[in-house]
């Protein structure tokens, strides 16, 4: 594009250049014309013409010298690139190797009956017990009736009795007084607490309040206050109930109980156990969540 530009500015100058050339060298203006003056009206007096002016020559134009055109320079057209250096072609990557099966884990084995469940996952990673552990895990789905088995643990033990209007209140009495004694003595926490009802009533009920609680190196137990002893929480097969709404309303659970043990015609002990997931604070609460355990004869 831009040597087009430049042949056509070029162009344009010698153009120019030609036709004033033309101009210059042209034919001589042509003379002046001589006219006759008109004849005076009748009655004007008649007055001797004077000389006649010379006429004064007209300068021919002096040739004006002839102008060269300005040759312009041409722009030489943009270089062609040079030849492409042709790249050489990478290889294609090779194929991955065989991928090497790794070696499949197998599945853990559930511990025989009757024997203790091993620890819990935190307390294998840092060798301390877990307060908050239970003594099961839990279900993926909290209305499945789940069959576990009951290992045996160590427990803090405070027995008592309640009417059921005051049932919240005198566990949640008792789990304080475990736990305030537990560290008095020196005990560890190692799970949640515990309550195994042992007898009821239309009345109340007694019961063991528990604290599972690690026992110190070599076994012995610590002194211990006069209303409180060392124990084994319940072990053995059974089948666990999860209860989760205000405590108010556990007797719709043990209702589903019930019904539940009667449509499958089970025969269990007349004790059970609860655990409490959550900290017995409010009987309000809608989420409380409390383990119920109950054990074939």
């Amino acid at each position: 594009m831009r040597y087009s530009r430049v042949c056509v500015l070029a162009f344009t100058v010698m153009a120019a250049a030609t036709g004033g050339l033309a101009f210059a060298q042209g034919v001589a203006p042509p003379a002046p014309v001589e006219s006759a003056p008109l004849a005076p009206p009748p009655g004007t007096p008649v007055q001797m013409p004077s000389a006649p002016a010379q006429a004064q020559p007209v300068p021919a134009p002096e040739a004006q010298p002839q102008q060269q055109p300005v040759p312009q320079p041409v722009q030489p057209p943009p270089p062609l690139s040079g030849p492409v250096t042709p790249q050489p072609m990478q290889p294609p990557p090779a194929p991955p190797g065989p991928i090497e099966p790794q070696p499949v884990q197998p599945p853990p084995t559930l511990p025989a009956p009757g024997q203790p469940l091993p620890p819990a996952p935190s307390q294998q990673q840092t060798g301390l017990p877990d307060p908050n552990a239970t003594l099961s895990a839990r279900s993926a789905d909290p209305s499945d009736v789940g069959e576990v088995m009951l290992a045996p643990k160590p427990v803090l033990t405070l027995s008592g009795q309640s009417t059921w209007d005051q049932g919240f209140l005198k566990l949640s009495e008792s789990f304080k007084a475990l736990r305030a004694e537990a560290q008095r003595s020196g005990l560890a926490i190692a799970g949640r607490p515990l309550t195994l009802f042992v007898e009821t009533t239309d009345e109340g009920f007694r019961f063991d309040a528990m604290l599972p609680v690690a026992i110190p190196p070599g076994g012995q137990a610590p002194s211990l206050a006069p209303d409180f002893r060392m124990g084994t929480s319940p072990a053995g097969p059974a089948l666990r109930f999860l209860h989760q709404a205000p405590y108010d309303d556990i007797d719709s659970t043990y209702e589903t109980i019930t019904a539940y043990l009667e449509a499958k015609n089970i025969v269990v002990k007349d004790t059970f156990l609860e655990e409490y997931i959550s900290d017995l604070n409010d009987p309000g609460d809608p989420n409380l969540e409390i383990n119920v355990y109950v054990q074939q004869r």
